[in-house]
């Protein structure tokens, strides 16, 4: 290459640089984007501690002996014989009636574990639970759950009778001065 065409060659290279980038720096004229309007989504309520009862249609399953021992969400340490269930959404200490819409057998758990982990089910309840509403042997059956989140105690002022003592005061009488010297 000659000393002559190096210039051509470096100012052809740099034009089609710039003419590859610009159309990433234009503006289309006339014609704006919109984002596409929000898709329906069907909105699983998520229940407050002081709301309303909440109830569940779905699909229940139980658990038992591979989980018997180990330590659930709430902290506390799973028993098959208890009964107990894990929800996705319910506080920790709920109670909810879970009642199987096959036998038509109910059963009171105590919300202490998050779950299920199997997509399309609403609850697992322990092993315990599932014998008394009978669906052991089936594994998974529709269930209605009926659950009113318990409240938090508030925080009272103390009672009356319990009212703290007033701290005494000191006198100016009972404050030593220091004497002259």
């Amino acid at each position: 290459m000659t000393s002559s065409r190096q210039p051509r060659v470096v100012c052809a290279i740099g034009g089609a640089i710039v003419l590859l980038l610009m159309p990433g720096c234009t503006q289309l004229v006339g014609r704006q984007e919109t984002p596409p309007p929000p898709m329906p989504q069907a909105k699983e309520e998520v229940p407050t501690s002081d709301g309303p009862k909440v109830e569940q249609v779905g699909n229940a399953s139980w658990y038992g002996p591979a989980q018997n021992g180990k330590e659930t969400a709430s902290g506390e340490t799973f028993d098959q014989d208890a009964l107990t269930a894990a929800h996705p959404t319910l506080p920790m200490g709920t109670k909810a009636v879970v009642t199987n819409l096959e036998t038509g057998k109910s059963v009171e758990v105590t919300i202490n574990d998050r779950g299920p982990h199997a997509k399309g089910r609403k609850i697992d309840i322990s092993r315990a639970a599932a014998q008394r509403i009978g669906m052991t042997k089936k594994g998974v059956t529709r269930v209605k759950i009926v659950a009113a989140p318990h409240r938090k105690p508030a925080k009272h002022a103390m009672p009356h009778a319990a009212k703290s003592r007033p701290i005494p005061v000191a006198a100016s009488t009972d404050i030593p001065t220091p004497s002259p010297q």
